[in-house]
């Protein structure tokens, strides 16, 4: 009898719902003790760098340079700095899955002492990633090298947990080259910047194809990330694209707005485009996800060959789907035309901005964008 009731009970226990698709406002850490244990599977955190910028910051013409410089990024001490980085740190490791994973990005202000406490708590590093900034801000003052990058920190749970990695889609994404821990993609400008009267929303806003990389590599579909440093959302509409669930931990109410204005427009992809690889392919020189990770061509578009023989749509991880043919733009070409090899390039069309173009032509665009 008392085993049964024991079952009942259970039965009748009420479940925890998660906050889901909402903004927790206050304090991450007091947001965060709001979560279940063991109830999230990647924590993707931005936390403040404690820059400890002296003074303003200007140009050699005078100008003023919009730089960090919010109350948020300030810290007394680093004694002070990184209490509270063990104390965000210890709520994520609660939270997070025995299976879960956390990244954090950071620059040498902070990272290797975010690194070291994450490792005290128990946590073990999988990679360093260098995201080298293609077009980053040049060092005004000329007294140090230009900081052309920043270092993200993906770690599992301890030595031997498990964890997700996505390795065939990373090896699409990249063009059948296996992902190097070096990562070239451009600072959020251009139309991606969120701004309000001429100005930054939020100083330090990542790019989405930083985030798209990141959840397509260690998540899968309706998979939880946390973000306790949400700001504008970048995680949360990049999630969305996705197929991802999220949480964010925000008190900055401006941030806040501009974040739910962003992900409410935010378009989903669709389920076939959601598929990732799961088969080798071939290889060439310049990385079609790229062009893919960069929004510049959507996963869902339709390609097609310059007489409009064939057809194929691109998926999440930059692979492409005709048919039962799955691979990359020279693969699948290759294939359909029953040809020894296929410059995907040149091959593939699409519309775009009511012109038909070759793959090649936003190549060029893509290529453009990153050296500027």
């Amino acid at each position: 009898m008392g085993v049964l009731t024991k079952i009942r009970e259970a039965k009748t226990e009420p479940k925890v719902t998660l906050p889901v698709g909402q903004i927790l406002d206050g304090d991450c850490v007091e947001a965060m003790r709001s979560l279940p244990d063991a109830s999230v599977d990647l924590v993707f955190a931005d936390p403040p760098y404690n820059l400890q910028l002296g003074g303003d910051l200007n140009r050699p013409d005078g100008s003023h340079v919009d730089a960090v410089t919010n109350d948020w990024d300030k810290f007394d001490s680093f004694a002070i700095y990184d209490q509270f980085t063990r104390d965000w740190l210890t709520e994520a490791r609660r939270v997070l899955k025995p299976d879960g994973a956390l990244w954090v990005i950071g620059s040498y202000h902070n990272i290797y002492r975010v690194g070291a406490i994450l490792q005290d708590l128990g946590f073990w590093l999988l990679n360093d990633i260098v995201w080298r900034k293609s077009n980053p801000m040049p060092n005004f003052r000329g007294t140090r090298f230009t900081n052309a990058h920043e270092t993200l920190l993906w770690a599992s749970m301890g030595e031997k947990a498990r964890y997700h990695f996505n390795y065939t889609a990373m090896k699409t994404l990249n063009d059948e080259l296996q992902m190097r821990s070096d990562w070239v993609i451009p600072i959020c400008n251009g139309g991606e910047r969120l701004k309000r009267d001429g100005h930054k929303v939020h100083p330090t806003q990542k790019p989405e194809a930083l985030l798209y990389r990141v959840l397509l590599a260690t998540t899968d579909k309706n998979d939880i990330v946390l973000d306790p440093f949400f700001g504008t959302g970048t995680t949360g509409a990049v999630a969305k694209r996705l197929g991802r669930q999220w949480i964010g931990c925000e008190r900055d109410g401006s941030y806040r707005d501009a974040a739910w204005e962003r992900i409410e427009s935010a378009l989903p992809l669709d389920e076939s485009a959601l598929a990732t690889m799961q088969s080798r392919k071939s290889a060439p020189r310049v990385a079609f996800g790229s062009l893919v990770e960069a929004g510049m061509i959507a996963p869902g578009t339709e390609l097609f060959d310059k007489k409009r023989q064939y057809s194929a749509k691109v998926r999440a991880d930059g692979s492409l789907e005709s048919g039962t043919e799955k691979g990359s733009i020279h693969g699948v070409g290759k294939v359909l035309q029953g040809a020894p090899s296929c410059n995907g390039w040149t091959f593939w069309h699409l519309e775009h901005e009511g012109a038909t173009k070759p793959l090649d032509a936003l190549r060029q665009t893509y290529l453009l964008s990153i050296e500027d």
